[in-house]
């Protein structure tokens, strides 16, 4: 399937590929287009992390966080992973503090003067190790506390 957002990206629009190849669409195929596109006028793939999609931010909710609701993907570390992307990509009002981390990361890799597909290629790395420690993290919670709920890993992870 073709996936289809807006060029230059960033936090969110490296996030939501990464999200998609690993537990959405592992045969997805990016295709990034000028921020001057009619989005509206795309048929033929899905639209993400552009103004007015299903895919996009909704509240303090961004593109990543989308995808996790519109696929059901539960996986506690994809939630806390989920909250460290909300804070780098968005302003949220209870941030998590990994975001700042994660933003100053992507403006470097948007300084290198690479291609959108090359930073997906360096940059994936980099989302593989937060999942890594994101599941760490969250079976360390579960271990001092016992089996956790979505609302008690949201209230770990804010």
């Amino acid at each position: 399937m073709k996936w289809i957002t807006r060029e230059k990206i960033k936090v969110d629009r490296v996030a939501c590929p990464w999200l998609i190849q690993h537990f959405v669409d592992p045969q997805a195929e990016f295709l990034f287009l000028p921020h001057d596109t009619d989005w509206s006028k795309i048929d033929k793939g899905i639209v993400f992390d552009v103004p007015n999609c299903e895919l996009g931010h909704n509240g303090e909710d961004v593109s990543f966080n989308s995808i996790l609701k519109k696929y059901r993907l539960s996986d506690p570390a994809l939630v806390l992973l989920g909250e460290i992307v909300r804070a780098a990509d968005s302003r949220p009002s209870n941030p998590h503090p990994a975001g700042e981390g994660l933003r100053c990361i992507a403006r470097g890799f948007s300084e290198l003067g690479l291609s959108d597909h090359k930073i997906l290629e360096r940059e994936f790395v980099v989302y593989d190790a937060l999942y890594q420690e994101c599941k760490r993290q969250m079976t360390n919670a579960t271990k001092s506390s016992g089996a956790a709920s979505l609302f008690e890993i949201a209230s770990i992870v804010r």
